[in-house]
């Protein structure tokens, strides 16, 4: 059975030195079309993609012992988003980490970097340079709404700690559905028949144009190197969220502010559909629509709640579901919410807030 690995290189291995630029003009004149374009994205790029290895505080394992040791956890990949230093990541390059450091391609100095904040639900995370390169060269964005199945996709990153490789295929599919690292399903995401392995997580995906399309994050494999099927967080998503991990540290995702309780109090009391609601936050957009959660007797008798089982029309079942559902909306969106109380189905509309640590 085939599973999913999420790309991070444990083994730190040498950087290479083997990258080329160019050569002669009768080199490049010999060159196919395609040869050639390759070469152009390497070059425009390479500039642009760096490599992240985490570090982690380790102690000797004393009762009194205050000491720690620092241990690289492993490595993987990222790209520079802005002249501000900012680096776009995978959450789980980084997960974990005390300190972090950043190479460029050939730059011998590392360069330290701090965590500015992470959505783990979309595998994205956020650093920024504490001491900059004199010269930055920002990765230029595309647009992942416009991709067609069949056109030219290459990765670019570190496999295996083998610093600065790019490799070449095509966009498999688009819209793909994969459980990622938080939990929750990614959607939209790009699959990929250009080689990525451990090490590539958190490096760009791009087009033929140089520009990025995706963050390469995971692959289908049973041994745990690339077999033709790699996943990419779309570029979309990205423009989406880092902002708000640049500003805020972390994304303030629109919600009802309520506690989803475990799918089997549902099963419980013999339905089998619908988010049972755990609690309500008092002051938050449920709570003002007189939705209710579980409640518990002086005898410890637990009684469910309302269930919602739909929103703006779309079935709800579980957390995933209602997370992907209010992913399309904004804070302040006003949405119908059906829900079950006694059986009986209840329609309330409401808009939408911030959430809280729980949802």
């Amino acid at each position: 059975m085939k599973k999913l690995v999420a790309l991070v290189a444990i083994t730190l291995l040498p950087y290479s030195s083997l990258a080329l630029f160019g050569g002669s003009s009768e080199q490049v004149n010999n060159l196919l079309e395609y040869e050639k374009n390759t070469v152009d994205v390497y070059k425009n790029n390479v500039a642009s993609v760096v490599n992240v290895t985490n570090i982690k505080k380790v102690r000797r394992g004393f009762l009194f012992d205050s000491y720690a040791h620092e241990v690289p956890a492993g490595s993987g990949s990222g790209f520079l988003w802005d002249e501000e230093g900012h680096i776009v990541t995978n959450f789980h390059v980084i997960e974990g980490g005390d300190k972090f450091t950043i190479s460029f391609h050939k730059d011998k100095k590392q360069y330290k970097a701090e965590l500015v904040g992470s959505e783990p639900l979309k595998d994205i995370a956020v650093l920024k340079l504490i001491e900059k390169p004199k010269n930055l060269k920002p990765i230029i964005s595309g647009d992942s709404a416009k991709l067609l199945v069949g056109q030219k996709a290459m990765a670019l990153g570190n496999p295996f700690g083998l610093d600065h490789t790019i490799t070449a295929g095509i966009v498999s599919a688009i819209g793909r559905k994969i459980k990622g690292i938080g939990g929750v399903t990614i959607t939209n995401m790009i699959q990929t028949d250009s080689s990525i392995n451990p090490g590539n997580s958190g490096g760009p995906l791009l087009n033929s144009q140089g520009q990025v399309i995706g963050m390469n994050t995971m692959i289908y494999s049973q041994s745990g190197s690339s077999a033709g099927i790699g996943f990419a967080v779309p570029v979309n998503t990205i423009k989406r969220i880092v902002p708000e991990l640049i500003k805020f540290g972390k994304v303030k995702r629109p919600g009802f502010r309520i506690g989803i309780a475990p799918e089997y109090w549902r099963e419980r009391y013999g339905m089998r559909k619908g988010v049972v609601i755990s609690y309500v936050d008092e002051n938050g957009p449920a709570a003002k629509a007189g939705l209710r959660g579980m409640s518990k007797d002086d005898y410890g008798r637990v009684y469910i709640g309302d269930i919602i089982t739909k929103v703006d029309g779309k079935e709800v079942n579980n957390f995933d579901e209602i997370y992907n559902v209010l992913e399309n909306y904004k804070i302040g969106d006003e949405v119908q919410v059906e829900y079950l109380r006694n059986k009986k189905t209840k329609k309330v509309k409401m808009k939408l807030a911030p959430t809280g640590e729980i949802e």
